[in-house]
């Protein structure tokens, strides 16, 4: 892996995390047209760096919001915020530990276009509720918190944006567009601290650590921290004036000409075929 690789594959990651696009899925097409094969990513060093991208953005939430948080450690027990920050970590908790190994059948490509497609729908509907009912909550409540969560559960899939699919999901049950987009990326924290734990775990015991190369690490994890805290900032700017239409236009494009791509066999792209599900415990 070159600092160039790594450092391309960390804008991605930031920008992606925190625009209504999909890190997940721009990842994967960042390496496809980078060259980097299913079986160069499926390394440790690779599966490693992505670990450590997540925590680059990790560190964006942490500075943008760094009042929030202080005031949450100040006073844990009566944070309202924590609270509601808990039960929207449900629902993806709740896939991950259960359902792991069936949305981990999704990532080996095949979705991508779907997936975008998806996370297209899901901003069109989005703008369209705002535009005709905007929200007028400013503080996530229970309600809030429960649809965000169960919209970022949705966006385990790769190539579904877990921005996009949690502020849909904040809009559409009434919050001011700025108060979803805002709890949206502090949900972001506990998401990427469990990714952190689960994938950092199993990284840490099969040696992945002995594979990295220290400065492309580091360099893609620097380039993470400052494009996920630009992208952050400025979708906070804008996100009460821009619309959402033009993130879901291009999303909706992309995940088209994947799956024209996909469909008529282009080798660059895994094939459009449908996997044997494992079954749902």
């Amino acid at each position: 892996m070159t600092i160039l690789q790594a450092a391309i594959l960390g804008l991605t990651q930031g920008l992606a995390e925190f625009l209504p696009i999909s890190s997940s899925g721009h990842l994967l097409l960042a390496r496809m047209l980078m060259g980097i094969s299913d079986e160069a990513a499926a390394t440790g060093a690779y599966m490693m760096l992505d670990v450590l991208l997540h925590a680059g953005t990790l560190i964006a939430v942490l500075i943008v919001f760094w009042k929030d948080w202080w005031a949450i450690l100040r006073n844990p027990f009566r944070s309202k915020t924590l609270l509601m920050l808990i039960i929207a970590s449900v629902p993806a908790l709740i896939v991950a530990v259960f359902f792991k190994d069936f949305v981990e059948q999704f990532f080996t490509g095949w979705f991508l276009g779907v997936s975008f497609l998806m996370t297209a729908l899901f901003l069109l509907i989005a703008e369209a509720v705002s535009q005709r009912r905007p929200g007028r909550e400013l503080h996530p409540g229970p309600r809030s918190a429960v649809v965000m969560g169960v919209m970022q559960a949705i966006a385990l899939l790769p190539g579904v944006s877990r921005s996009g699919s949690s502020l849909a999901g904040g809009v559409v049950s009434g919050l001011d567009r700025r108060s979803a987009a805002k709890f949206s990326f502090m949900m972001s924290a506990p998401a990427i601290v469990g990714s952190l734990i689960f994938e950092g775990k199993d990284a840490i015991e099969l040696g992945y650590i002995k594979e990295l190369a220290l400065i492309p690490t580091a360099a893609g994890v620097v380039v993470a921290a400052v494009s996920g805290y630009l992208a952050i900032r400025f979708m906070l700017r804008l996100i009460s004036r821009i619309s959402l239409n033009w993130f879901g236009l291009y999303v909706a494009l992309l995940g088209l000409a994947i799956l024209v791509l996909q469909l008529a066999g282009v080798p660059a792209l895994p094939a459009f075929e449908l996997p044997v599900l494992a079954a749902m415990p």
